[in-house]
């Protein structure tokens, strides 16, 4: 496997995560509150499992040659390195506190590549300790969420001499903005996304700053102000940090980069009031000023401020557009003999495309199937209006914001579907249609110019149909429906666009899902996984396809579900694009299941490689697939 994790920046609210955790002593303490991203640079790696060491080589940036050290999966070895400090110990902690409490054996990880700079508060350690978390929960499927991922990398961080700050792990979270709260102990995630790109640029001020002089300075001030000074580190660290982050939350979330720049100047200024005095030596940050400060870089920003734990050591900017983003970059190095770095915060993929899989012969519903295809049985809507099953679903797509519609069929069955939605009925029948019909076959006819068509010239299963629409799909992220379900939401909004606002939050794939009886689950296929605090998106940690009660009691248990009922797939799907990756290899090397390739197995090599959230959809699935399903969906489906 190859894995990329990035550097972290710290928008707004440094400090603020140390400050927040005093709240387990003194709880008029504000709860800290950090904006972070990942940056666009970061570290690259190829990781293997090993039977008995952990071995890593590194090429670094700042290494004339390659590094190699190979240490024995010990808990003992691995606690050595990880106490002796260097660059090395990162990886020996995070590994130490995964043998103690996971068993696995070594694993082999070759970091090829990092163009993160170091020390320059982008948090290089950290993307280090989450790099190798990651490589051995995706090597042994450890299950863990992004969350167990962040959590073990400040573990092993914790590990080494580094005393490091809680938002440092959370590059886990990628490329994407997220707030992290801290309560005490206690830490909340708040993913953010944004409408349109936002441009910075990071500069590396090429000086020095003494981090531990200043969180030892800044730390005499909690848990209790004993001075003005210290009530003033306690005040910026508290009410004004969290306004000034709730304000640049709604900032990124309207992609207001004027707001955003305003926001960064009032933050810095507040900075330099209440926390330089507590430790001047560090805080007073002459070359970090002077850049910010720089006439010929004000055309291109918005605002600025310093980065991580502030001093001398970067600053960030964010700038008009992308063009000033590169003009920036060039004045920094001609007129200040500094390097800039680009960040682009980028919207989530706008999910425009659905693939309806409608090519299996479908033998449960055999004679019928061999008269009609099961997706064009009729169903009657709650309109009274008899439609094909086919068209309630691609209903569902529109319906949900869907622009274009692939369908899978059999290359046999081409001239079917295209003479439904293509070809008028004969004159004499269409003259016998009433005008609301006549309308609706001209609202078909129009349906028609969104669907694309795809043969599947082989019935290889589920996931090979699927795979069919690679070419046609591209690099965006899909909405998956299947085709013999039917769906009715029980809000005003329609199942489908519930899952589509989920991936939107959330930038990676979702599945619908639906609480079921332990009587029905041998049915579909089944999720396990976290809820995401105080929310109500859930963070797979495992799929199984149609399990048997034992093991579904075992191991697909889920809070907040009532007892002998599991979560279920509803029946429609956002993925990735890197699902095509997981089909195609499966496809190459024949791994097939039941004689057929299947989805489940590639949806949890997803769910591995970059996370996946499932969401309860507040409404009903009808399964015409069976005679006894298409029966209920005849009687029930109306009236929802």
């Amino acid at each position: 496997m190859e894995i990329f994790v990035p550097g972290r920046i710290c928008l707004f609210g440094e400090h603020s995560d140390w400050a927040g955790g005093y709240r387990r002593i003194n709880a008029e303490i504000e709860t800290g509150s950090t904006l972070i991203t990942g940056t666009n640079q970061g570290i690259y790696a190829r990781i293997k499992a090993h039977s008995n060491k952990l071995i890593l080589h590194s090429t670094r940036q700042s290494a004339d040659s390659e590094e190699h050290i190979e240490i024995p999966m010990e808990r003992s070895a691995l606690l050595s390195v990880a106490q002796e400090g260097g660059y090395f110990s990162y990886s020996a902690g995070v590994a130490y506190q995964i043998l103690t409490h996971y068993h696995v054996r070594g694993l082999e990880i070759d970091n090829y590549k990092t163009d993160l700079p170091v020390k320059k508060g982008l948090s290089s350690s950290a993307a280090i300790c989450v790099l190798v978390a990651r490589a051995f929960n995706r090597i042994y499927d450890l299950k863990m969420t992004i969350r167990g991922e962040m959590e073990f990398a400040y573990l092993g961080e914790i590990t080494t001499p580094s005393r490091c700050g809680r938002m440092d792990q959370g590059c886990a979270y990628g490329n994407r903005p997220i707030n992290m709260i801290f309560d005490g102990d206690r830490i909340d995630i708040q993913e953010i996304n944004t409408p349109k790109e936002l441009y910075f640029v990071i500069v590396d001020l090429q000086s020095s700053k003494n981090t531990k002089e200043i969180l030892s300075k800044l730390n005499q001030s909690f848990p209790f102000a004993d001075s003005e000074i210290q009530s003033g580190v306690q005040k910026y660290l508290g009410p004004i940090n969290q306004k000034i982050v709730r304000q640049a939350i709604s900032a990124i979330q309207k992609g207001d980069a004027k707001t955003i720049g305003k926001l960064m100047t009032e933050a810095q200024q507040a900075f330099d009031k209440y926390l330089q005095p507590a430790c001047p030596s560090q805080l007073t940050a002459p070359v970090l000023h002077k850049v910010l400060n720089h006439e010929s870089l004000k055309p291109y920003i918005y605002g600025g401020k310093g980065v991580g734990s502030q001093g001398d050591g970067s600053a960030q900017f964010i700038v008009k557009d992308e063009a000033s983003q590169q003009a920036l970059i060039q004045i920094v190095a001609k007129k200040l003999g500094l390097t800039g770095l680009k960040l682009t915060i980028k919207p989530a993929q706008k999910v425009r495309k659905a693939v309806i899989p409608a090519a299996g012969f479908s033998t449960r519903m055999f004679p019928a199937s061999k008269a009609i295809k099961k997706e064009l049985f009729p169903i009657i809507d709650k309109y009274g209006k008899a439609k094909p099953a086919l068209i309630l679903i691609i209903e569902e797509a529109l319906s949900a914001g869907i622009e274009e519609i692939a369908i899978i069929i059999q290359s046999s069955d081409l001239n079917t579907f295209r003479d439904y939605f293509e070809k008028p009925p004969r004159i004499e029948n269409y003259n016998k249609l009433s005008q609301e019909d006549k309308k609706y076959w001209a609202y078909i006819n129009e349906i028609s110019t969104r669907i694309t068509f795809i043969s599947q010239e082989t019935q290889d299963g589920f996931g090979h149909a699927v795979f069919c629409a690679r070419d046609w799909v591209g690099p965006e992220p899909f909405l998956l429906m299947l085709g013999d379900h039917l769906y009715a939401t029980e809000d005003e909004t329609p199942c489908a666009k519930q899952i589509i606002n989920i991936y939107e939050k959330t930038n990676n794939s979702v599945v619908g899902l639906k609480q079921t009886p332990i009587s029905e689950i041998y049915k579909f296929g089944c999720v396990a996984g976290n809820w995401i605090t105080n929310s109500d998106i859930l963070s797979i940690t495992q799929f199984a396809e149609k399990p048997d009660i034992n093991y579904a009691r075992e191991n697909l248990v889920t809070d907040r579900i009532e007892k002998d009922h599991f979560l279920t797939i509803f029946g429609q799907y956002i993925l990735t694009p890197k699902i095509f990756e997981f089909l195609e290899e499966h496809i190459h090397h024949n791994l097939r299941e039941g004689g057929e390739f299947q989805l489940t197995s590639c949806l949890d090599r997803l769910r591995q490689t970059e996370g996946f959230y499932g969401y309860v959809v507040k409404g009903k699935r009808f399964d015409i697939g069976t005679p006894d399903g298409y029966r209920k969906t005849i009687i029930e489906y109306p009236t929802t």
